[in-house]
């Protein structure tokens, strides 16, 4: 079997992703990068070795014969990064969100469609134990018909993460509902089997906005995930912050499902909490990292038990982002040889994409409702 020629846009926090596919004489390697930044640069050459090739473009990147892109660079830019390479016919793994507006979504929807070029993107929350746990219990009729649902997100690291670069500003970010969101609305769609039609949400930036403490513009600063306390200590913030730190949207599905989205970037914890409720029974997970993990079930009338009815532990796993990030990485390179079946969706990321649009549009207008723009007829 002959390596998959892979090249990569993008060597900065999502690297990972990039190192994990690279499998030199095992089904796949790295061939070339494009990244401005000279460390990335450095670091790349450094880890694939002889024979790493620096493009200055993507045109050069897309000249060397490669069998799929990994496309992780900054979310405004994957649209204008995609769509040139599914023109060439090449396979992209796109990190999530696939773009930051309704109308770049279909346009990559629309150029994977002409050309048959494959396009994967990463949702790799789909590939969480405690997510999977909860979607394989919910589908064997465990809790009956889901009927409504909740999450709740608890970002300790959220000023760090997001308000020390490009994320802190709506015109690359469009916000945080969609950029930091798309991972749990896209689980609510998953496990209740819809997508959003309509919104309603509020939030406001409460914290982080008046910090006076900004880098200056020209400045670069390598952002992490490490947590930061207190919130208002925070020093060294992206000069331009327009976007909020607070936010919680009222989400009606397409199949009834009613759901709710509450995200907070300035917890002291970090940690997701779903909770689904059907017609026989109810599920929530207490804690979402492998091994540390629980789901419980609860479906019989009681007073509250901690316990549940079914408790199922989440087991171990090794890898980046909870070990999704080796699963998600395997499902594409099978998608690119193969063509098989995945669990993850263009569209189910498009409809992400458009939920979160409506719902930051509804955040700044006064929490008005707002319909989902629907996908266009012959996209999905």
């Amino acid at each position: 079997m002959n390596d998959l020629r892979l090249g990569v846009i993008g060597w900065g926090l999502r690297r990972s992703i990039g190192q994990i596919a690279h499998r030199p004489d095992a089904g796949a390697r790295l061939v070339g990068l494009v990244d401005p930044d000279p460390l990335a640069q450095t670091r790349f050459t450094e880890f694939v070795g002889d024979g790493a090739i620096i493009c200055p473009s993507l045109t050069e990147l897309l000249a060397l014969n490669l069998d799929a892109v990994f496309i992780l660079s900054p979310d405004d830019l994957h649209e204008s990064q995609a769509v040139p390479c599914l023109e060439a016919g090449v396979a992209v793994y796109l990190e999530k969100p696939m773009a930051i507006t309704v109308a770049g979504c279909d346009r990559i929807l629309a150029t994977a469609k002409r050309t048959g070029a494959r396009l994967y993107v990463g949702h790799n929350m789909r590939w969480f134990g405690v997510v999977r746990t909860m979607r394989d219990l919910i589908r064997s009729g465990a809790i009956g018909v889901p009927q409504t649902a909740w999450c709740r997100h608890f970002v300790s690291y959220g000023g760090e993460a997001y308000f020390r670069d490009w994320h802190a500003e709506r015109a690359r970010s469009t916000g945080l509902l969609l950029q930091k969101g798309a991972h749990d609305m896209d689980v609510l769609h998953w496990l209740c089997g819809g997508y959003t039609r309509r919104v309603a949400a509020q939030g406001r930036l409460m914290v982080y906005g008046d910090n006076p403490d900004r880098r200056a513009p020209d400045e670069s600063y390598r952002v992490s995930f490490d947590q930061s306390w207190p919130p208002r200590a925070l020093d060294r913030l992206n000069p331009v912050i327009d976007v909020e730190d607070v936010s919680q949207v009222l989400m009606e599905l397409d199949n009834g499902v009613l759901a709710s989205y509450q995200q907070c970037m300035f917890s002291p914890d970090a940690w997701r909490n779903y909770t689904v409720i059907g017609d026989a029974g109810r599920i929530e997970n207490f804690g979402d990292a492998p091994g540390n993990a629980t789901v419980r079930i609860w479906n019989r009338a009681q007073h509250y038990s901690a316990n549940g009815d079914i408790e199922v532990h989440v087991p171990p796993a090794s890898g980046t982002h909870g070990g999704a990030d080796p699963l998600i990485v395997d499902e594409f390179l099978r998608y690119v040889r193969d063509g098989v079946a995945t669990d993850t969706s263009p569209v189910a990321a498009r409809m992400v994409v458009a939920a979160g649009v409506a719902a930051t549009h509804s955040l700044r207008n006064g929490s008005i409702p707002v319909e989902v723009t629907p996908l266009p007829m012959g996209l999905g």
